[in-house]
């Protein structure tokens, strides 16, 4: 009699230090993401000193928070969670949703979901109303993700990104997460 095989388990938190093959295994998800055209920025994965120093400076780096996704405590994922600087008073209200993916490898079973309600939930905690991002219109199930959860496409970018000599353009997003966040003031034009 076959038994069915135990579904991986699948965990998100925050990252705060590297421990044990953690920084190893970010590299090769992200590394493997990028080869498959969902990378965050990278066409093609740099060598693995310039990315371990990448992950390294966003947990060094003030006003970012990184969160991974786990499968039976293998990194697969992750999701950061980035505040406006502090001469951004404007803007104090908005934060962003970047660097988020998931390994090939690791699709499947909710973990690019868990990771933007991880940022979520702690951009809420910190009372930012709105959370914003922005991807390649190739990336088609990022964009089924976002709209799928609520996020609102507000515009493109025709000249967004350039892959393998191909311009593609991007697509922006936003969320309201709630608290006195207003549709934008006509009378100012509603810009930046």
């Amino acid at each position: 009699m076959n038994a069915e095989p135990t579904p991986p388990i699948a965990r998100v938190a925050r990252l705060t230090a590297f421990r044990g093959s953690d920084l190893h295994d970010l590299c090769d998800a992200a590394d493997l993401a990028i080869k498959e055209g969902g990378g965050f920025g990278w066409v093609t994965p740099p060598e693995r000193a310039k990315m371990e120093r990448f992950w390294q400076g966003v947990l060094a780096v003030p006003g970012r928070t990184l969160f991974v996704g786990r499968l039976d405590g293998i990194i697969g994922g992750s999701a950061q969670l980035v505040r406006p600087s502090a001469n951004a008073e404007a803007r104090a209200f908005s934060a962003y949703l970047t660097t988020h993916f998931v390994a090939p490898w690791a699709r499947g079973h909710g973990l690019a979901r868990m990771l933007v309600d991880a940022v979520e939930a702690e951009a809420r905690a910190e009372g930012f109303e709105i959370l914003q991002l922005h991807v390649r219109e190739t990336q088609e199930a990022a964009l089924q993700l976002y709209e799928s959860m609520g996020y609102v496409y507000w515009g493109t970018n025709p000249h967004y990104a350039r892959v393998h000599g191909r311009t593609i353009a991007g697509r922006y997003f936003y969320k309201l997460l709630g608290g006195d966040a207003a549709a934008p003031d006509s009378a100012e034009g509603g810009g930046p």
